[in-house]
């Protein structure tokens, strides 16, 4: 009898998208086959305190304090075994991730479903690098890349790849000479124009700003979240999405449009008012599909992808011209997920879609064995 794939679903974390991580990983349990798989649920708390336990996802979104609570077992994170004190590996409480008593040695894949930062943008990936751990997704270097906004626009255009003009700025900057930024802005870029933090994800901290009253609260807004920030020029645009699956041959799926129930999709078009449209198939014509899937192959390749991420696209609707917006390497992952659904449509229910992920994190796992 073939032994079950002992899986870990990693979850939660400390970035402003710790709910929507949760969302993810629920269904990501849900879906995947218990004739196939034994799943441990991992979580990490807001403060930064990993949870094994089978209810830890109850406990992560009950917002409950893991270390007042029985049972589950509170992670400390160490670089290493010799890295530990006596009273950190005898501890019962205290099981290191690093060293061969960890609980995650015994795992065969994880799956981080964790969105923004500290755990979608390499932190995490680089822990589980380092333990020898194979894992879905994308790897240390593209989930970085991928997680910064910035880093992302000169990937893609050192690839050649079109994006819209946009600008950096940086928070100490802003702090120091806040009138000087805004006229450095108003001179390159003209309105409306999107703010955003640079590294994080689900349209938070994202503004469309329209004058320069509106522009200074936006900058002021996303420096709440990040030290660096970028200003993009804005366009009369539909939003095309396209989903990305593979390593070394990644394939993308039918593109699909966002229609936002606002003025654009912003987190409440996204999680809150329900109102939002999904059209999938795209209602574009297949030579612009092909255009679409191909410019996502190569904004993947450019980052090094690996696994999956789902590429974003701007149209301008009154040019059609096309640009490459942003990449996700950790998507949102319900069955009613732009990603998954995606693939649905492409012909890749979501339970085959997460057996193909797990496949392909352990090939890869393999592959990097392999080269050393």
């Amino acid at each position: 009898m073939t032994r079950k794939v002992r899986v870990g679903v990693l979850f939660g974390g400390q970035s402003g998208e710790h709910e929507v991580s949760l969302v993810s990983a629920r269904a990501i349990m849900d879906g995947l086959d218990p004739e196939k798989y034994d799943v441990t649920p991992i979580g990490i708390t807001k403060q930064g305190r990993w949870i094994i336990a089978s209810d830890a996802h109850a406990r992560l979104l009950a917002q409950a304090d893991p270390s007042k609570l029985p049972g589950g077992s509170p992670v400390m994170v160490t670089p290493s075994p010799a890295g530990a004190t006596d009273q950190e590996t005898t501890d019962p409480l205290a099981l290191m991730v690093a060293g061969e008593r960890s609980p995650l040695k015994t795992l065969d894949v994880i799956f981080p479903v964790l969105h923004g930062p500290m755990g979608e943008d390499g932190t995490v990936q680089g822990l589980l690098e380092l333990m020898g751990v194979p894992y879905v997704g994308c790897g240390v270097l593209a989930s970085a890349v991928g997680m910064d906004k910035a880093m992302a626009k000169v990937a893609f255009s050192g690839a050649g790849l079109p994006v819209l003009p946009w600008l950096l700025i940086r928070r100490h900057e802003w702090e120091r000479e806040p009138a000087q930024v805004l006229d450095w802005v108003e001179q390159r870029l003209a309105y409306p124009m999107f703010v955003k933090p640079a590294n994080l994800g689900s349209s938070v901290g994202v503004s469309k700003v329209t004058d320069r009253a509106a522009l200074e609260c936006g900058i002021a807004a996303a420096a709440a979240y990040d030290r660096r920030i970028i200003v993009e020029q804005g366009i009369p645009a539909r939003e095309i999405e396209v989903s990305i699956l593979g390593n070394d041959e990644p394939e993308a799926s039918v593109p699909g449009e966002v229609v936002p129930s606002g003025e654009w999709y912003d987190y409440e078009a996204k999680y809150l008012s329900g109102a939002s449209k999904i059209l999938i198939p795209a209602p574009i014509t297949l030579e612009l599909a092909a255009r679409v899937r191909t410019l996502a192959v190569q904004a993947f390749r450019a980052i090094d992808g690996a696994g999956l991420a789902r590429v974003d696209f701007l149209l301008n609707r009154e040019t059609g011209e096309l640009y490459v917006n942003e990449i996700n390497t950790m998507p949102g992952f319900t069955p009613v997920s732009m990603y998954a659904m995606m693939w649905e449509a492409s012909g890749i229910p979501y339970a085959q879609l997460l057996d193909r992920l797990i496949e392909l994190a352990l090939e890869r796992h393999r592959n990097d064995r392999d080269a050393e």
